[in-house]
C-alpha cells in the first residue's frame, strides 16, 4: 500500500495521479490523506485509482474555513460525498482546536451531516491539537473535550468514532451490533485482531471496512 500524506497529495496532483495509476498496475493500494480541496473532474480521475481517503474536515463552518484557511467548506463536503459515491473507503479526521472549532452544537451538526450524507459506518477521528506554527498562542485540546466530541458522534449514531493524538484513548474498534472488541490498537500498532472474514466473531454480522 502507498499513502500520500504530510504535504497534501493534491498539491502535487500530477505526480500523485501518475504514481497511483502505476501502483495499480502492480496491484498496490493507494490511500490519500488530504484536506479534500480539489475540483470535481480531476478528483474523479484520481479517485478512480484510489482505494481509500482520509479527509481532514477542518471546520463545519464556512466563515471559519475562510478565516483560517482562506478556503471554503463546500468543496470539502463535495469531496467527501464523491468519495462515497465512487466507493473509495472514506475516513474523516477533525482536528479539534480550542476556541476555533470546539463548539459542541456545531460538532453535533457536523456528525448529523456525516450520518445523513455519508452513512453511519464512516470512521470519524477527533484529533488532539498541539500548539504549533501559526497557532502557538492556543492551548492543546483537553482530553475531556475530545471525549465529549466522541460521545456526541456516538449519540448521533456514528458507529466508529476514535480519538487521535492521545496515546491509549479510544483507539479500538468494536462491533456496532454487540460491542465485541474487534481490533485492539496501541498507537500505530495492532495488538489484537478478532475479525473473521470481515465479520464479528460473536454475532457474525459483517463489519464495514476493507479487510482483504
Amino acid at each position: 500500500m502507498l499513502s500520500y500524506t504530510y504535504t497534501d497529495p493534491f498539491a502535487f496532483y500530477e505526480y500523485t495521479l501518475d504514481t497511483s495509476a502505476l501502483a495499480k498496475e502492480y496491484f498496490l493500494k493507494n490511500t490519500l490523506v488530504t484536506a479534500g480541496y480539489l475540483n470535481r473532474e480531476p478528483l474523479k480521475k484520481l479517485y478512480r485509482v484510489s482505494d481509500a481517503a482520509n479527509i481532514d474536515l477542518k471546520f463545519f463552518d464556512d466563515a471559519m474555513y475562510r478565516k483560517i484557511t482562506t478556503g471554503s467548506l463546500k468543496p470539502v463536503l463535495e469531496s467527501l460525498v464523491l468519495a462515497k459515491e465512487m466507493d473509495v473507503w472514506l475516513e474523516i479526521t477533525h482536528l479539534v482546536v480550542p476556541t476555533l472549532n470546539d463548539d459542541f452544537p456545531l460538532i453535533r451538526k457536523m456528525c448529523v451531516w456525516i450520518k445523513d450524507n455519508l452513512g453511519e459506518d464512516v470512521p470519524m477521528h477527533f484529533s488532539r491539537f498541539y500548539p504549533h506554527y501559526l497557532l502557538r498562542n492556543l492551548p492543546q485540546t483537553p482530553v475531556e473535550t475530545l471525549r465529549r466530541a466522541r460521545d456526541i458522534a456516538l449519540e448521533v449514531g456514528l458507529h466508529f468514532v476514535y480519538i487521535g493524538n492521545v496515546w491509549g484513548e479510544a483507539e479500538n474498534t468494536y462491533c456496532p451490533y454487540d460491542g465485541t472488541l474487534l481490533i485492539k490498537r496501541i498507537g500505530f500498532t495492532v495488538t489484537e485482531y478478532n475479525l473473521k472474514d470481515g465479520k464479528c466473531p460473536s454475532c457474525d454480522e459483517p463489519v464495514a471496512g476493507r479487510w482483504k
